[in-house]
This record gives structure tokens, C-alpha cells and sequence, in this order.
């Protein structure tokens, strides 16, 4: 590992405790971290050039060691700072050579929500469903411009008749599924 990425111990007193009493309490970790957070804060970012990926890793050192400081299996360290820099340090070697446990920004919206579909699927049934209500020249014009996305010059062509009969009957298909709709 390089020079740069080791945490030296703080100038700060040893804790030399021994034995049982030698446990961080809840208290004592809070205390500790919060006086090297902001040294330690300035090392993840430089070490990640972002603060947003710094204060992550920062959050998720914390919640690291606040868990075992609260189940008692946090022993007091000599260097408190030199301790929670390498587990931060190793926070981070681990998202690098676990790229998949990153956060990736995308502008790509998610997959179907939770319900596995469901909604998509009802939301089909109930298209299906008003279409079906509707005449076979209203159904054409509603499904050629406004799903498929087409022109009425377009949809017209396809159906042999004037833009302005496409328009006609898609304005009165889609005036009774909103009606069906308010039923």
C-alpha cells in the first residue's frame, strides 16, 4: 500500500487499560470519532476526490464501529484516529474491489416497482378494456396517435382516411374511455 493511504497515530495519550473495563462504551466511541472525524474527513477526501464519496465512507465507518461500541466488542485503542482511518481505508479498498456495492448515478429510471408488475399489468387490462368499449375507427385512431405515436396526417395514410376524420374519431374514443374512466 502506499505512503499515502496509512494513517500515522494521532498526538493524543494512551489508553492502556487492560482487561474487562478495557470496552468502549457508547459514549467513549462517540466521543473519540467525533474529535477525529474531521481529520479523518480530510483524508477520505483526499484519498477519493469527492466529498460526497467521503462523507459515505465516513458515515459508513461510524455505523461500522458504533455498532460494535454499542454491543460492547469495541476494545479502546492505543490510536483511536490510526484504528478507525484503517477500517475506513478498508471500507474503501473493499467498494474498489467490490465495484457492484457502489452507488452508481444513472439516468435510467428503475424497474418495475415492488408489486412485481402488477400495476403495469392493470394498467394494460384497463386500456384493453376501455378500447374495447370503443369502435373499431375510434380504437384505431386512439392506438395509432396516442400509443404508437403517430401523426394524424400518418395514422390516416395507414387507415385510408382524411387527418381530420383521424382526428374526429379519436377525440370522441378518448371522450368516452375519459367518461368510462369518471363512471
Amino acid at each position: 500500500m502506499h505512503s499515502h493511504a496509512t494513517c500515522p497515530p494521532p498526538p493524543r495519550e494512551a489508553d492502556n487499560r487492560t482487561g474487562p473495563d478495557n470496552r468502549m462504551t457508547p459514549g467513549d466511541f462517540d466521543a473519540s470519532f467525533t474529535a477525529d472525524m474531521p481529520r479523518l474527513r480530510r483524508r477520505l477526501l483526499a484519498l477519493t476526490g469527492n466529498p460526497h464519496d467521503a462523507d459515505d465512507l465516513l458515515q459508513e465507518t461510524y455505523l461500522r464501529l458504533s455498532r460494535r461500541a454499542r454491543s460492547q466488542s469495541l476494545t479502546r485503542q492505543q490510536h483511536p484516529y490510526a484504528y478507525t482511518c484503517a477500517v475506513a481505508l478498508n471500507l474503501l479498498r473493499d467498494s474498489w474491489q467490490h465495484p457492484s456495492r457502489r452507488e452508481r448515478t444513472t439516468d435510467q429510471l428503475p424497474e418495475a416497482g415492488w408489486d412485481g408488475g402488477l400495476a403495469s399489468y392493470e394498467a394494460s387490462a384497463t386500456a384493453l378494456a376501455l378500447l374495447g368499449m370503443l369502435s373499431e375507427k375510434e380504437a384505431a385512431a386512439v392506438i395509432l396517435v396516442d400509443l404508437e405515436g403517430l401523426t394524424h396526417d400518418t395514422a390516416g395514410e395507414r387507415l385510408g382516411a382524411h387527418r381530420g376524420t383521424v382526428q374526429r374519431n379519436r377525440l370522441r374514443g378518448l371522450a368516452k374511455m375519459r367518461a368510462a374512466l369518471h363512471h
